[in-house]
């Protein structure tokens, strides 16, 4: 038996992984990655406010949100090379780049990297670091 099969043969394949992200407040961060970063959520708890969870998507990225009251992401030490929450592989990442240059959040504009990838860094309102990163498609 491989550590790809299961006792029964069924093939185990890992599809992602899903950062989740400690948050005050769930569905004010969730509107905000809706609208600077087009993610949509696709489920929430409960229904009304104040969220305990949600689950936001743009393409085949998805962000979980997790509730705890008070929370604050502590600033952590940076290390010469960037310190990142999530990177996420993007097709086309100079044009979605063009559509939120210079915005408030950029941490880090669009550069090329020494090992060919072009990449951004945006931090969140919650202090959360992501990279979009891949071809320019420009």
């Amino acid at each position: 038996m491989s550590i790809l099969q299961s006792a029964e043969g069924t093939e185990i394949r890992i599809r992602s992984a899903v950062p989740t992200f400690l948050v005050d407040d769930v569905g004010g961060t969730a509107r905000w990655y809706d609208e600077h970063l087009g993610f949509r959520t696709l489920g929430h708890f409960p229904e009304g406010e104040p969220r305990a969870y949600a689950s936001l998507q743009r393409g085949g990225a998805e962000i979980m949100l997790l509730r705890l009251a008070g929370y604050r992401k502590p600033d952590a030490p940076l290390r010469p090379e960037g310190l990142w929450d999530a990177y996420i592989r993007t097709d086309g990442v100079g044009t979605f780049y063009e559509t939120v240059a210079g915005r408030d959040f950029i941490h880090s504009p669009l550069v090329k990297r020494p090992y060919g990838d072009w990449e951004f860094e945006i931090r969140d309102p919650n202090g959360y670091v992501l990279v979009f990163g891949g071809d320019a498609g420009l």
